[in-house]
């Protein structure tokens, strides 16, 4: 194997729904096709020591950004990151090459001092100067965009929001085609909360990132689930409660609150690069 570069594809134009649903000849676009913003959404995770969560959340904070401009074609545009508990989710936007980004931003010596700084709180251990080390913890630590969506409504007072959802064993690709579902007629309602959101998701770890409104009651189970009693009650039968500290929830308005409130991740800082 010469090259192991990932092929990633993105959602030009969005022409309509499957054929199966509509009969011959009844086929139409959509009166406002869905167009891409040819970012690439990307997101990093893993958890510290208990204890050390105030420390680590800091280090992570107190340092220079690196250079946007990675090369000709490559930009970094934001970089976001949070904690819920003990874990750490630092999730990026990038136009152009994912890859060239991620190693840019790895020589950087100002991000290579942080991560060196947060590694004695690390619950799994690295050796950034072993390359089988670092790519292992990497791998294991990355968490996939698996959706995407827009209102299509610039603001530049959006809020940025995020929810970490623990999947119960098994789960976690249904409760992310949950969320993408939600989103999807999310982004149909011009006047609702939710301008963005992209779903991360690997194995039973499913965060959400939402860009909502400013003034939005963002603590509102609307913005954290489904609102239908059917759907909020499927995600409650998803999520393992247990690791958000609730157990026991009924389905209904005042459980989504509860819920939001569960899961909602701290910020520990968001960045966005001039001109993002």
């Amino acid at each position: 194997v010469r090259d192991t570069r990932s092929l990633r594809f993105h959602i030009v134009r969005e022409t309509g729904g499957p054929a199966a649903e509509a009969a011959s000849g009844q086929r139409r676009l959509q009166a406002s096709p869905r167009i891409g913003d040819g970012v690439i959404r990307h997101a990093l995770t893993f958890t510290v020591k208990p204890g050390s969560e105030d420390v680590v959340a800091k280090i992570l904070a107190d340092y220079d950004p690196p250079k946007p401009q990675v090369d000709a074609t490559t930009r970094l545009c934001r970089t976001s990151l949070f904690m819920h508990g003990n874990r750490v989710v630092r999730a990026i936007e990038v136009r152009g090459d994912l890859l060239a980004a991620l190693r840019h931003v790895a020589r950087q010596p100002e991000v290579r001092a942080v991560e060196e700084a947060i590694n004695p709180y690390l619950e799994q251990d690295r050796d950034l100067d072993d390359p089988e080390s670092a790519r292992l913890f990497f791998t294991r630590a990355a968490l996939p965009a698996v959706h995407h969506v827009t209102a299509g409504q610039e603001s530049g007072k959006a809020e940025r929001r995020a929810y970490y959802y623990p999947a119960r064993e098994g789960c976690g690709m249904r409760l992310a085609e949950l969320l993408a579902g939600q989103d999807a007629a999310a982004a149909d309602d011009t006047h609702g909360p939710v301008l963005r959101s992209t779903i991360f998701h690997r194995d039973d770890v499913v965060v959400r990132l939402v860009d909502v409104r400013a003034g939005s009651d963002t603590d509102s189970g609307a913005v954290f689930g489904p609102t239908d009693r059917g759907q909020a009650a499927e995600l409650t039968a998803l999520l393992d409660e247990g690791a958000l500290g609730v157990n026991g929830s009924a389905p209904g308005q005042g459980a989504q609150a509860s819920l939001a409130t569960a899961a909602h991740m701290r910020l520990v800082t968001d960045r966005r690069a001039a001109g993002a």
